[in-house]
């Protein structure tokens, strides 16, 4: 009996994880969208090269971080796939939003000063959990760190 009620407590936990990693991944998508809709005007680009034929009025380092956490059942899901190999779809959406976060935060510190954001770099790290010392795979959450140069083209002087 008490072992029914241990699968029960399991299932119920990993059913539980699961409804609300996904209800907590919708509800991020959902405002990285519309962040991503609202901040459009604002290009960014990886390289260091940009539009060399107009004057820079200012340039400055921007750069943000972000902490995604795994949830239960991903977590759940890696250790499974652990025993087979493959791709971890569930780590994917992860990483995913961490990386549109990221870049989502550098653009909205620049947003109304800068023109552009050039030489973007996205660096990747995971945060072990606290079976790091079981488990190296064991990954709690990932971080993402975005920065780059933010550019403000010199504005031509009203005519007189």
């Amino acid at each position: 009996m008490a072992e029914l009620f241990q699968i029960g407590l399991f299932l119920g936990l990993l059913l539980l994880g699961l409804l609300a990693g996904r209800w907590n991944e919708r509800r991020h998508y959902d405002s990285i969208r519309r962040r991503e809709a609202a901040l459009a005007a604002l290009p960014v680009m990886p390289s260091a090269e940009w539009d060399a034929d107009r004057e820079v009025e200012a340039a400055w380092m921007v750069s943000s971080s972000v902490v995604v956490s795994v949830d239960y059942f991903k977590r759940f899901a890696m250790g499974i796939r652990n025993l087979f190999g493959g791709n971890v779809r569930s780590y994917e959406s992860l990483l995913d939003r961490a990386r549109r976060e990221a870049v989502l935060r550098v653009k909205e510190l620049c947003a109304g000063r800068a023109d552009i954001i050039v030489n973007l770099r996205l660096d990747t790290s995971s945060i072990s959990g606290a079976k790091a010392k079981r488990d190296a795979n064991s990954i709690g959450a990932v971080e993402v760190i975005a920065s780059g140069t933010a550019v403000r083209y010199r504005r031509d002087a009203a005519p007189s």
